[in-house]
């Protein structure tokens, strides 16, 4: 196999030599695919991740992750009971997307290793003894490394999470061994994420709604993460993406956080303000990370980066009194609660610190020659006699180097070293790392460089060069700036031991930070773009909602459409022209929905969402090369993936299932799995060309037809796109043929398809003819559908009068719709009894009442229209209020 592409590969093969730690790359291709669906990584830049993996024997699957960030101090402990296919472990590593998978060496041949080859991007094993993943060095890593208040009730989960406490170990043995890094004792963050809390979000739906990146180009902003990521801070945008792809299912944490967002987006002056504190923050949790994870062994540039790092936690600290003092006027729990975190007086102690030690003046810089000239003057001066000669001697080599440029720009010399009249150039004294000073000539031609310029390097507009006196000055000033650090170096750690001790509120402070600017990147979108608040109910109604990335294109053109699912309209099968919307009109509502469930404002008039467990989208399927796969192959994959996961408080997006097959085959395939999904109980939206479906199963509870309507001129000569919702399936069967006729056919091709289509427009009809069956099934959904909407009346906000009058008008409509089905099922002559479908009582009603409405619905129209009233209408008049609690 190749050699690891890790950066630390070569550590690994060090040490894999004495049989600790034995590197594998990515999968084979010898490997078959599984059922499970592919996707691609969406990496994050600078990442540097350890996961160590761990599962039970048996039947049933445990399994324990460990997360390692090495760039941010992190660690996250997750213990998941997954099915056979690993489904939940699968879609938890590619949210964290380590760089790195640690192994025990008797699980190279393991399913769960097998299905994280097939299923990861390139993944990268590394596989070790068995001995490492020991539960209880996880306890003493614990005990060692955890925050001091947080080690006890760690200690409690870890002792019911056996595998989780196992891969902890394994992770941080791994660190300390192959990477030779070790963390300070009581400074690193630990959490553990149960597999509940949070939405899950498969791989393949990720990168089909484009949450993270674009499909077409990775570098775009037009993904979900793009669009909302208007964070100044680098900590902030990690917790972006980190929510959109862990939505959270908590209504109290999404709560407050539309309470904070609401906040900021309706307080201009405190939005101000806490974007411009925000603005310019130094990454935090690298900071203190590169403070708590120091190398085994000290060189010269880690003393020298540790200079650095204490100028930029000066930098921090000074930073976090602007965040107090921007949320003086916040009012929401959540920024009150961040605005605690970053009080002044939590951190004095730690200022003060620095103050004893730090020039006030020093301040992070990002020039080179700043920053070096910042690391030479931050420890106090009188702090140690010898740094102050020390730095004099820097200063004077530093003065010198500008005297000798000076010289050099007045006079020139020759071959005889004499020194000849004034040179007419001019000369700029610059500096960078590799070269440290040089002198740049700014000019478009020359004809020739004195002879005592060395070094140079001819560019478009500029010369840049050096002399032999300036590298020797160059050589003298890097010695002088040595002796500073090495002289300062015992001061920096004295004062970064102390940091140490308060490294936990530090931490939590940049959490703190993190989550203000995400909540702050929410109020932006939502004052800019018109985003509204969404609510948190039972059922999902949005009205005039837009695709969020689309109308960031469209502006101008994009047509908003509403939408309405509830149990009785759980399964939604959308017909519609080829280009009419059917895919952005079902992308929108997933996008809506990890909007809402992120705590961001939605792009809609009004929006109400069920907090949804899991969302599968199959949206965007083509061919897969890799795995040797067709367009129906790999449907049918990703298909039967969704059926084995999915639960009743899920969501489901399908498009254009069987379309790769042949008609009759994948009508037949898709009717059994809406049949499947529609047992499931969740959420579905079926956008779909095959009307044969909506037919099919329009009868069944819980599913309605909608359609994306379309102009289609009588001579089929001009076909306008609506781009608008619409009930019922798409009227006009044909518009593949209107589709046809704009491209020029030969008309004698285009009536024999003409009628072709209106023979088998004709025997279908014969075929639909109304069967008992069918009429026993209209009947059932009608009642099933009043029932809810009983249920929704009870629970709305409505008056007495207003209700009233509702629910005669309600009536009226079901009489109307009773008698209709009525008059259009002759199959049959029994009338369909209240005990076959229970939904409102007798006890509640009176028999005399609702025998009186039935007998009302079996008549025609005329009849009813001169029937009296029936007794219901009189008790509703009457008593609204407690006829609503006897109905439901």
């Amino acid at each position: 196999m190749p050699s690891s592409t890790h950066p630390s590969s070569r550590i690994m093969s060090r040490v894999s030599s004495s049989g600790s730690f034995v590197p594998l790359t990515s999968k084979s291709a010898s490997r078959h695919p599984t059922a499970r669906p592919t996707a691609t990584a969406t990496s994050v830049a600078g990442q540097d991740i350890i996961c160590a993996v761990s599962e039970s024997r048996g039947v049933s699957s445990n399994v324990g992750l460990a997360f390692i960030n090495l760039a941010t101090a992190e660690v996250v402990l997750c213990q998941i009971c997954d099915s056979q296919i690993y489904e939940k472990t699968v879609t938890k590593i590619g949210v964290f997307e380590p760089n790195e998978i640690l192994f025990m060496n008797t699980a190279k041949e393991s399913k769960l290793c097998y299905i994280l080859q097939e299923n990861l991007p390139n993944p990268i094993f590394t596989f070790a003894d068995r001995k490492y993943w020991s539960d209880k060095a996880g306890h003493e890593f614990l005990d060692r490394l955890a925050f001091r208040d947080e080690v006890d009730s760690l200690k409690v989960i870890l002792n019911s999470n056996y595998f989780a406490a196992c891969c902890f170990a394994a992770a941080l043995k791994y660190v300390e061994m192959a990477l030779e890094r070790a963390f300070v004792s009581h400074s690193l963050r630990i959490k553990f994420e149960p597999s509940q809390g949070s939405m899950t979000i498969d791989l393949a739906s990720v990168v089909s709604l484009e949450l993270i990146q674009n499909l077409l180009n990775t570098k775009s902003r037009d993904s979900l993460y793009g669009l909302l990521n208007e964070c100044l801070t680098p900590m902030g945008a990690r917790l972006l993406r980190s929510s959109i792809l862990q939505p959270s299912t908590e209504r109290v944490k999404l709560t407050a956080r539309y309470n904070a967002v609401e906040d900021l987006s309706t307080k201009e002056d405190m939005f101000v303000s806490v974007r411009q504190a925000l603005r310019g923050f130094i990454d935090s949790d690298r900071i203190l990370t590169s403070i708590i994870l120091v190398p085994t062994k000290q060189t010269v540039q880690y003393v020298e980066q540790s200079v650095n790092r204490v100028i930029m936690l000066k930098s921090y600290i000074s930073s976090i009194k602007n965040i107090h003092q921007a949320l003086g006027a916040a009012q929401s729990d959540l920024l009150l609660e961040i605005c605690e975190l970053c009080s002044p007086a939590k951190h004095r102690a730690l200022e003060q610190l620095m103050a004893e030690t730090l020039n006030e003046s020093v301040a992070y810089q990002s020039k080179p020659l700043d920053l070096r000239n910042q690391r030479t003057y931050c420890v106090k001066a009188g702090v140690n006699s010898l740094l102050d000669v020390a730095r004099q001697t820097y200063k004077e080599a530093n003065a010198d180097a500008t005297e000798l440029v000076e010289r050099l720009a007045g006079k020139r010399s020759t071959n005889s070293d004499k020194l000849q009249e004034s040179y007419d150039m001019t000369l700029d004294l610059r500096y960078d790392t590799p070269r440290q000073y040089y002198i740049c000539i700014q000019s478009d031609h020359f004809e020739a460089l004195p002879e005592e310029f060395i070094n140079v390097y001819r560019k478009k507009n500029r010369t840049e060069c050096q002399t032999l006196d300036l590298v020797k000055l160059n050589q003298k000033i890097t010695d002088a700036h040595n002796e500073v650090i090495s002289m300062s170096d015992q001061t920096i750690q004295d004062l970064l031991r102390e940091v140490c001790t308060m490294v936990a509120e530090l931490f939590r402070v940049s959490e703190a930070i993190a989550m203000l600017d995400m909540l702050a990147s929410f109020a932006q979108l939502a004052t800019s773009y018109d985003y509204i608040r969404p609510e948190l109910t039972a059922r999902l109604a949005i009205k005039a909602g837009r695709h969020p990335i689309r109308e960031r294109i469209h502006s101008s053109k994009f047509i908003p459409n509403d939408a309405y699912a509830t149990p009785q309209t759980r399964f939604q099968i959308i017909t519609g022209c080829n280009m009419s919307g059917k895919s952005t009109y079902i992308r929108s509502l997933a996008l809506m929905t990890v909007m809402a469930q992120i705590g961001c404002f939605v792009p809609a008039q009004y929006a109400s969402f069920p907090i949804v467990h899991q969302l599968f989208a199959r949206v965007a399927t083509s061919d897969d090369l890799d795995a040797n796969v067709s367009t129906f192959a790999a449907q049918m994959r990703g298909m039967a993936f969704i059926l084995r996961n999915i639960q009743p408080r899920g969501m489901v997006l399908v498009d254009e299932l069987g379309r790769g097959t042949s008609t009759s085959d994948g009508l037949a395939i898709a009717v059994a799995l809406a049949e499947a999904l529609l047992a499931s109980h969740t959420l579905v939206w079926f956008a779909t060309h095959f009307h044969d479906l909506a037919r099919i199963i329009s009868e069944r509870s819980g599913v309605i037809n909608l359609h994306l309507a379309a102009n289609i001129s009588e001579d089929a000569s001009k076909m306008t796109m609506l781009y608008q919702i619409a009930k019922g399936p798409v009227p006009d069967r044909r518009y593949g043929l209107a589709l046809a006729k704009l491209v020029d056919l030969p008309p004698a091709v285009l009536q024999v398809a003409e009628s072709v289509s209106e023979t088998l427009d004709q025997l279908a009809r014969q075929r639909n003819c109304n069967s008992r069956t069918v009429a026993i099934a209209k009947k059932r959904k009608l009642l099933l559908s009043l029932r809810e909407q009983l249920l929704l009346a009870r629970n709305s906000t409505m008056d007495d009068d207003s209700l009233r009058r509702w629910m005669i008008k309600l009536q009226d409509g079901l009489s109307a719709s009773m008698a209709t089905l009525e008059l259009d099922s002759n199959a049959y002559s029994e009338d369909v009894k209240l005990d076959d479908h229970p939904v409102i009582s007798e006890e509640a009603l009176g028999s005399e009442s609702f025998k009186t409405n039935a007998t009302t619905s079996r008549q025609s129209p005329s009849k009813r229209s001169s029937t009296v009233e029936p007794i219901i209408i009189n008790q509703i008049r009457n008593r609204p209020t407690q006829i609503m609690k006897a109905l439901c």
